[in-house]
């Protein structure tokens, strides 16, 4: 059976299905079915994945620049506030990688994008973060998203690699997304997981090692620090798959909607959708041809 060619239709669904995926999985103080938090609605993120998903198949060819720059736009369009604008800057080198013509890994193809950004994706990035209007977002003392940039896209998040954890996916070739995300899911899978489940379980072991840098920024460093011991105690009792981890987790889900302002781990729920947009175009593709391979 001859292998079907990817698509930037096809990416776009991935994109799309990635994003709606990470929203029904049970992430404490994240938004989800039944579960919205204060100007942040579960309706507003489904139609935000909408947005990415229309916005990645009229552009899917376009460099990362203009295609973070068009799915912010069509997001502002259907959605009036923040919802994605850290799944877009995730989603986009790594859509334009899956299309990136090559036998190599994903994470090799990733590389190899990361290294051809411009000054020119680096100026519709930063006019996409000027629109999403991030809160909590602060001033650097170079590159500042407020005015023009004058490196490369790849170098202007290396800088704030340090204070954001997206910008340090680029910096350091997604590693976040394919040494603990991809892999956790993968993991929980092969023990019988539902997909929603293993989503949850990548969640908390990404919360676990990764402190939440947009935690970091509205509630301070240590309470991001107490978030990540507390993820890691869930992890030790079973997580999503034993009845002590899912208590753990309810428990920890109330703790962080009745902080006031509520606490929201935002950049781990944008990492477990890069690393369930991977296992998309990856595992599961295969899987897929798998299946509808003639026996």
């Amino acid at each position: 059976m001859r292998r079907r060619p990817i698509t930037p239709r096809l990416v776009a669904a991935a994109a799309e299905v990635a994003c709606l995926l990470e929203l029904e999985a049970p992430k404490p103080g994240n938004v989800g079915r039944g579960r919205d938090l204060p100007g942040l609605f579960y309706r507003d993120f489904v139609q935000s994945a909408g947005a990415i998903g229309a916005a990645f198949r009229r552009r899917g060819r376009a460099r990362v620049g203009p295609l973070v720059l068009a799915s912010i736009r069509e997001t502002r369009r259907r959605v009036g506030t923040n919802t994605n604008l850290g799944i877009v800057l995730l989603l986009a080198p790594l859509a334009r990688a899956v299309l990136r013509p090559g036998p190599r890994p994903l994470r090799a193809r990733l590389r190899a994008v990361l290294g051809d950004l411009d000054r020119r994706d680096a100026r519709d990035a930063y006019a996409a973060i000027r629109l999403a209007r991030p809160g909590g977002l602060g001033r650097a003392p170079r590159q500042d998203v407020r005015r023009p940039p004058t490196d490369t896209l790849l170098a202007c998040m290396s800088l704030a690699a340090g204070r954001d954890l997206v910008a340090r996916e680029y910096a350091s070739g997604f590693a976040v997304t394919f040494t603990i995300g991809l892999p956790a899911i993968r993991r929980l899978r092969a023990r019988g997981l539902s997909l929603p489940d293993a989503v949850a379980g990548a969640y908390l072991e990404i919360l676990a090692r990764a402190p939440d840098t947009l935690v970091v920024r509205r509630h301070g460093a240590r309470a991001a620090r107490e978030l990540s011991r507390a993820a890691a105690a869930i992890l030790r009792a079973g997580g999503p798959a034993r009845p002590r981890g899912r208590r753990l987790m309810a428990n920890l889900d109330r703790r962080l909607r009745a902080a006031r302002p509520p606490i929201n781990p935002g950049a781990a729920a944008d990492l477990v959708t890069a690393s369930l947009f991977a296992w998309l175009v990856t595992d599961a593709r295969r899987a897929t041809r798998s299946r509808l391979r003639p026996g």
